[in-house]
């Protein structure tokens, strides 16, 4: 992994999309299937790895959505505790897998005791929250010393002449791919913009670091398109 770098200030965006994914959650899976190509499983397994989770471990899998990340870890016999902001999403997932542990949940105040995780993960939310430092500050209690974060975000594509087609096709193809697979496209059209304002890989490898977090690294996934960023709690 990378070493994570330099400081820089984060574009925050509104709490206010709850509804939003309640809206988008009932083909929600398949219209990331759709609009990553497939490529959006290939950064679940990454994430999975990155955790280095196993058996006899708690993990919080945070933004979870509709269980899809969850049920891996659940499969493979660790105790995953599925959190998310949208009772939407967790509907939607309580049905396809009832023997999951699903629990609503704001990542900015987690309902859970003080070190409670080995691990806390989230994919593609931390964006979504109103107060990223907030959020890691409350990850960080929630793990237990020596327990780990998993960050799995989009991020900034490193070649320029890819980044510019990457851009482009956020801003031209994503909204038009919606609108004919999912059930709210407009939420798309946000959901692309909120990507290219996020910061890049290095920023996000300070604000972890700023939030308490030690022994931050990242390493890029798909040329950049996604960033995922581990991290230590100090103690163990």
């Amino acid at each position: 992994m990378i070493r994570a770098g330099t400081r820089a200030t984060l574009a925050k965006e509104p709490r206010e999309v709850a509804g939003m994914f309640d809206d988008v959650a009932r083909r929600y899976d398949l219209t990331n299937d759709v609009l990553s190509l497939g490529q959006d499983r290939i950064w679940r397994v990454a994430t999975r790895k990155a955790t280095g989770a196993r058996p006899g471990d708690r993990v919080l899998d945070l933004a979870a959505g509709t269980g899809t990340s969850a049920e891996e870890y659940a499969d493979s016999g660790i105790d995953v505790v599925a959190c998310d902001f949208s009772v939407g999403m967790l509907d939607v997932g309580k049905r396809r897998r009832p023997d999951l542990s699903f629990v609503a949940g704001d990542a900015m105040q987690l309902p859970f005791a003080d070190e409670t995780f080995d691990v806390v993960t989230i994919s593609f939310g931390l964006r979504n929250v109103a107060d990223t430092d907030r959020a890691l500050r409350e990850m960080l209690r929630v793990t237990r010393p020596g327990g780990r974060l998993v960050v799995c975000e989009f991020s900034r594509p490193t070649w320029a002449p890819f980044r510019a087609a990457y851009t482009y096709y956020l801003g031209t193809l994503v909204p038009r791919v919606a609108d004919l697979v999912s059930s709210n496209p407009d939420a798309y059209t946000y959901l692309a913009e909120s990507i290219v304002s996020w910061p890049d890989q290095v920023a996000l490898g300070r604000t972890i670091r700023r939030a308490g977090w030690h022994d931050v690294a990242y390493r890029n996934l798909s040329g950049g398109i996604v960033a995922l960023h581990r991290a230590v709690r100090d103690g163990g």
